[in-house]
């Protein structure tokens, strides 16, 4: 078999004679031969193919000790080692355009200061419980509202969730949010694996102009802008999913004996699945949290009117608590709101 000098391997391979020594010097491609007198290096023809695969690694920015790692694998095992890399270039990338956006609107005068967005959080036990298993908290950078159940832990177990969100890490928020979930998970369910308590989470992050929303069971975000009341998230129910079937339509929904039974909740199940998205404040919003003690007895109309006349977030949820006692609070009720200043 007739070897290659470097020049014609390197016309053969679209690489540069630097970049072949590099590779050599790395571990990633060595020649099949070096001349023991003149130090010259030959390449065997059926090291073309390896050595392109190399160039085209390169070529989407892998490293060249991970280059070394994905050519050690069978054909199978290294289509997957490629995708894992490209997914984690992908979400750098996407980290990196959401921290530039965040620049430039700071550096432009656009984005608001944590002083222009206030909040309030409030509970109730309603008035056929001795208990309240609802949970609120509303901060600078948190609001969030979970319902507990699952016996005597469903309190602890709604608190849990909560304080698992309240010391996020830094980086791309949408992960660390999603590391708190896990986190919250497994305080869940280390409260009384017996006992098996549970509990939904609905929560908005603030970092800067943007919020996260995390979302897991039948707790609801709600938000007001320019007068018009939005559904932010969707109900983990399975009366829900009957209605995404076309089984049951809304309205049978609403009445539906088993309409408050839970398809996803925190501590629930083989692993814990939530909503996550990424949204922009934008001034004169006012975005209402609450557990469905408020939701299936106060009418949206009448949420809609109470976040539009509230004079502070404060008045908003001693309302809107109010508005349901009035109607006859048969569940523990919880409520936050966050009001983005004009």
């Amino acid at each position: 078999m007739s070897l290659l000098t470097i020049g014609a391997f390197a016309r053969a391979t679209g690489l540069t004679a630097k970049a072949l020594r590099l590779y050599d010097e790395q571990g990633v491609l060595g020649p099949a031969a070096v001349d023991a007198e003149t130090g010259y290096r030959y390449y065997a023809p059926s090291q073309v193919a390896h050595a392109r695969l190399i160039a085209r690694l390169r070529e989407i920015g892998m490293p060249l000790a991970e280059i070394r790692q994905v050519c050690a694998l069978p054909p199978g095992r290294a289509a997957d080692a490629i995708a894992g890399f490209w997914q984690r270039v992908s979400a750098d990338t996407a980290a990196r355009a959401r921290v530039t956006s965040d620049l430039v609107e700071h550096l432009s005068g656009r984005d608001k200061d944590m002083s222009d967005v206030l909040f309030a959080a409030a509970t109730d036990p309603g008035t056929a419980r001795d208990s309240n298993e609802d949970r609120a908290y509303a901060g600078e950078q948190l609001v969030a509202v979970a319902d507990g159940g699952g016996g005597p832990f469903g309190a602890a177990a709604a608190g849990a969730a909560i304080d698992a969100l309240k010391v996020l890490e830094h980086g791309d928020l949408l992960s660390a949010l999603s590391a708190a979930v896990t986190t919250a998970d497994g305080a869940v369910r280390a409260l009384s694996p017996a006992d098996q308590p549970f509990t939904t989470l609905t929560a908005l992050v603030r970092r800067g102009s943007r919020l996260a929303l995390v979302h897991v069971g039948d707790t609801r975000a709600y938000v007001l802008r320019d007068g018009e009341l939005s559904l932010l998230t969707q109900d983990h129910t399975w009366v829900r999913s009957q209605v995404d079937q076309g089984t049951i339509d809304a309205a049978e929904a609403e009445s539906h004996p088993r309409r408050a039974l839970l398809v996803r909740a925190l501590g629930w199940g083989d692993g814990v699945e939530a909503d996550l998205a990424l949204r922009t404040v934008l001034p004169g919003d006012r975005y209402l949290l609450c557990t469905d003690g408020l939701f299936t007895v106060v009418p949206r109309s009448t949420l809609r009117d109470v976040l539009g006349a509230a004079a502070t977030p404060q008045d908003a949820v001693e309302r809107l608590i109010a508005a349901a006692r009035d109607a006859g609070a048969p569940d523990n009720v919880a409520c936050a709101a966050c009001f983005s200043v004009a």
